[in-house]
């Protein structure tokens, strides 16, 4: 089966919501207007308002609630609305008084018009130009959801920086990864040579995408703000981590794209990794130290190496990883 998507490289006016949502619109225009018509088209990161807002995020949040509302009235205006039209964006969430960098996946036209997924960022990099754990909260969790395609799951950014990401989307099932990604351009020369963090970008993509046999969209913000700039350079891969396509740097750009279903099927079988992740997983984290799981930790250990490893483990160390695991960073300043 062909799934036909689009990705929306797009470069939005800072702190301008209403703006920005009129710009989006004449997006979603020209792509009820592409044939073959995609299904689902992909917004980058904090699409709706731009990236760098640090303390202004409180003023330009909004609820995801809203924020569909707004983007099936500006479907209606620009397609037929008893066709299904899917977006994935990135936006400021308001939600239980508190805000969160968050991606939004919905259904704007067809029978039942709905949102089907919201993913709050886990992962909130505050180092060098990036201060987020100081303006937003983050959020607790990784998951896959259906819809009328394939299972997808929704990463932001620096998640995609940390491998068990990817390997928590696949476990939950999903077939299609989208990365909404706001990552100014770092070591960015004069011509059309591909900035490093870009370079990094397609390590991180290719390496989600080969290991646990999944299609990898990865969306990039391009424009200026504040003197920072995103590069664009938006890219697709396959299940078998190879690059299918790439949008142009620098600019704003719609990227049509045809994903082959059976070559989920047919990656999987010839490297079967995700299979022996599954089969491997519930032993690895209970087996092993590092994964802090509460739990038997005598399967496939001899028995004097379980007893050590309870003897060295202290209570008070157990009772604060049993409350939370920190998240890391270290993904310098390419991710966001």
């Amino acid at each position: 089966m062909k799934w036909e998507i689009a990705i929306a490289q797009f470069g939005p006016e800072k702190g301008e919501p209403e703006a920005n949502l009129a710009a989006i619109e004449d997006v979603l225009a020209r792509v009820v207007e592409l044939e073959p018509r995609p299904s689902l088209v992909v917004f980058p990161e904090t699409a709706l308002t731009g990236y760098f807002l640090e303390g202004g995020v409180r003023e330009q949040a909004r609820p995801a609630e809203w924020l569909f509302e707004e983007l099936r009235a500006r479907y209606r205006r620009v397609g037929d609305p008893s066709r299904p039209l899917d977006v994935a964006i990135g936006f400021y969430e308001l939600a239980n008084r508190r805000v969160y960098n968050s991606s939004l996946y919905a259904d704007l036209g067809g029978a039942e018009p709905r949102i089907l997924h919201v993913h709050r960022k886990v992962f909130l990099p505050t180092y060098g130009v990036f201060q987020e754990d100081r303006f937003v909260e983050a959020g607790a969790g990784v998951r896959a959801f259906d819809t009328a395609g394939v299972r997808c799951a929704m990463l932001v950014c620096e998640e995609a920086f940390h491998s068990i990401s990817g390997t928590l989307a696949a476990l939950d099932g999903a077939e299609l990864i989208l990365v909404h990604s706001a990552s100014p351009a770092r070591g960015a020369h004069p011509g059309p040579g591909l900035p490093g963090n870009l370079a990094r970008w397609d390590l991180l993509a290719s390496g989600i995408a080969a290991e646990h046999g999944v299609y990898v969209v990865v969306s990039q913000l391009t424009g200026f703000e504040g003197g920072k700039g995103f590069a664009g350079g938006s890219t697709v891969w396959t299940p078998r981590g190879e690059r299918l396509a790439r949008a142009p740097l620098w600019e704003e750009a719609l990227l049509p794209v045809t994903l082959e279903t059976e070559e989920l099927l047919q990656a999987r079988v010839e490297e079967p990794l995700l299979a022996d992740l599954e089969r491997a997983w519930t032993d690895l984290l209970l087996s092993s130290p590092g994964a802090r799981v509460v739990g038997p930790t005598t399967a496939g250990l001899p028995a004097e190496a379980s007893a050590q490893d309870e003897a060295s483990a202290p209570a008070e160390a157990s009772a604060q990883d049993e409350a939370a695991a920190p998240p890391g960073n270290g993904a310098g300043d390419d991710a966001s």
